[in-house]
């Protein structure tokens, strides 16, 4: 796998018609199922996803939810169930890869939010940050968005975007799939969900344990 793991266009095109179609139909059944997948193979995925809320509020923490969601559904589609859990340090890894990229990069904050990207990171998978940057411009663009919350979101985003790439590469670790082990197995029913989705435990993660 790790010979070439870059997501294809046509991966990254099918997800999109997968879950635009789902969201038409209003397939609720299908999205809570795909919800509680990503709740026990991705936790540390939601965890950083979600730890915007405290800041900036549902709202964006929805939007990063979802962004980085739909990098997760264009690797599981050219890797069907084999990509790897991220964990918490190569996470924190890529962050700092990200962080520094961006820091290097002159006059950044004056360019347009979905192009405030690093160009080698972009090459690693350049059809994932296409598409993401289009639908970031595109959701400004139509008020779907603020500027603000698109702002928030993007670098973490981009940090999803390379610990995937690292772990199904090699780079830097991830976890093979398997049960999770959980911390805390008593948690509450209603209590807030390990996984970091916000929603309660009896409504998530242990709907499937």
């Amino acid at each position: 796998m790790a010979d070439n793991v870059v997501i294809s266009e046509t991966s990254v095109q099918a997800t999109i018609e997968a879950l635009t179609a789902m969201d038409a139909s209003g397939d609720r059944r299908t999205m809570n199922k795909m919800a509680r997948r990503l709740g026990k193979e991705q936790p540390s995925l939601l965890q950083y996803a979600a730890a915007c809320r405290e800041d900036h509020g549902d709202v964006v923490a929805e939007a990063a939810i979802f962004y980085t969601t739909l990098v997760w559904s264009m690797f599981d589609r050219q890797f069907p169930r084999r990509v790897p859990r991220l964990i918490q340090d190569n996470i924190g890894d890529a962050e700092t890869i990200v962080t520094e990229a961006l820091d290097n990069i002159e006059g950044l904050d004056a360019r347009p939010i979905h192009e405030r990207i690093d160009a080698q990171l972009a090459a690693q998978q350049p059809h994932v940050y296409s598409k993401v940057c289009e639908l970031l411009e595109e959701d400004v663009r139509e008020e779907a968005m603020t500027a603000t919350c698109a702002e928030v979101i993007f670098k973490p985003i981009q940090v999803v975007i390379e610990a995937f790439d690292a772990a199904l590469t090699g780079r830097r670790p991830g976890q093979p799939q398997g049960p999770v082990v959980r911390k805390n197995p008593k948690v509450g029913r209603n209590e807030p969900c390990p996984c970091g989705s916000g929603k309660k435990y009896k409504r998530c993660c242990h709907a499937v344990s």
